[in-house]
């Protein structure tokens, strides 16, 4: 190798498995779910052998590598029985080297009907537990078309860890119709007192396809919306949780490696249906070759592909030499504390300086941190991220 060569190593592999259906499909959701009501069966068998099949075609693409973390999410991944996840995670194991200290976390609603499961789904082999509350307030939960209580929610947290689970995240979301800064705290509150371990917190927004885009409500204006991520920031860094990510607080070492890998460029093998993963790997000619692929999205016709024997990939697309500062910079910028950019050269086989020339007149303007040896978003560059990356893709 020359001394212009870059260091080329493969990042991180994780998984990511997509369960699509759901009791009710909620007004702000743009994720593959799909309502099925309270007392529907679903094909738990049949999607489990789908799941399989998808990943026997994956295998190759996985090679030797260890996986780091699993992430099971939805739809509702807590409507499937703590046996299918069982099976699931067996076959798993007998297919794939998994890491000794494996990160393996499973999606769960509050509502009564999965709390029961819990410690089924502890004994399958999943420690880390991710629980959709999104709000403590009554009225709030309504408008979202939330199908738990604020009580059930606490009810959760409390059976989750009588079931073992010493690794708990809560989902909360902020800038909600008619919501102000102390109902936001209020949340906050009520989820810090229970004692998690992770805290996700995320704005809403007003995504396309969904119910709340055709029929927008009224949601706090932006004045308000940056006083509600001010006092919320204080709020829980004095609670002792530390932000590593834009919308991701945790415990002191109990960041989610998961969502870590996302960020920090990692692949990721993609399996159910509508998943999509993202692949490193040796292209023609010896060239580095990042892949993102997905898989056929509507749940009958992700089952019908495993009968016709025609596989479930849906498509995929390479992210060509041009792309790749952006695609980069896109998930390292959401750390806080970024990433090394020996991380840059090593997972996209392109030398730093090629980097570094997007980035130089961005450090100048004091949006990104003086150390060329690092990737890191200023305090200032942070609160204008998506004007940040807009002058990294127009470099």
């Amino acid at each position: 190798m020359s001394m212009m060569e870059p260091t080329r190593s493969l990042p991180p592999l994780a998984l990511y498995v997509h369960v699509p259906w759901c009791v009710r499909k909620c007004p702000y959701c743009d994720f593959n779910s799909h309502g099925v009501g309270h007392h529907s069966e679903l094909p738990e068998e049949t999607y489990l052998q789908a799941l399989l099949a998808d990943l026997e075609d994956e295998l190759p693409l996985a090679a030797s590598r260890e996986l780091t973390s699993i992430f099971i999410g939805g739809g509702t991944p807590s409507l499937m029985s703590p046996a299918f996840y069982q099976h699931f995670l067996e076959a798993l194991a007998s297919r794939l080297t998994l890491a000794d200290d494996i990160e393996i976390t499973l999606e769960a609603n509050p509502g009564t009907i999965e709390q029961q499961r819990f410690h089924g789904y502890r004994q399958a082999g999943i420690n880390r537990l991710s629980l959709g509350v999104q709000s403590f307030q009554p009225e709030h939960l309504a408008v979202l078309g939330r199908i738990h209580g604020a009580d059930e929610a606490k009810r959760a947290v409390s059976l989750a860890r009588r079931a073992g689970f010493d690794n708990l995240n809560i989902d909360l979301m902020h800038g909600l119709p008619g919501q102000d800064v102390n109902q936001a705290l209020a949340d906050l509150d009520a989820a810090t007192v229970l004692e998690p371990e992770h805290l996700s917190w995320y704005q809403l927004t007003l995504e396309p396809n969904t119910e709340f885009y055709t029929h927008p409500p009224v949601l706090p204006h932006d004045d308000l919306l940056w006083d509600i991520q001010e006092a919320g920031h204080e709020r829980l860094t004095g609670a002792g949780f530390q932000q590593y990510e834009i919308s991701a607080y945790s415990r002191p070492g109990l960041s989610s490696r998961h969502n870590r890998n996302y960020w920090a460029f990692g692949d990721y093998l993609g399996i159910g249906a509508g998943a999509h993963g993202k692949l490193t790997g040796c292209g023609e000619g010896g060239d580095w070759h990042i892949e993102r692929r997905w898989k056929t999205r509507q749940p009958d016709a992700y089952l019908r592909r495993r009968k016709d024997l025609r596989g479930f990939l849906a498509g995929r697309e390479s992210i060509g030499v041009d792309e790749l500062p952006l695609e980069f910079a896109m998930n390292a910028l959401r750390l806080v504390d970024g990433v090394p950019m020996a991380i840059w050269e090593a997972h996209t086989g392109r030398p730093i300086h090629e980097l570094e020339a997007q980035l130089s007149p961005l450090r100048k303007k004091g949006l990104l941190v003086q150390d060329t040896m690092w990737l890191q978003a200023t305090p200032r560059g942070l609160l204008f991220l998506n004007d940040l990356l807009a002058s990294i893709s127009n470099e």
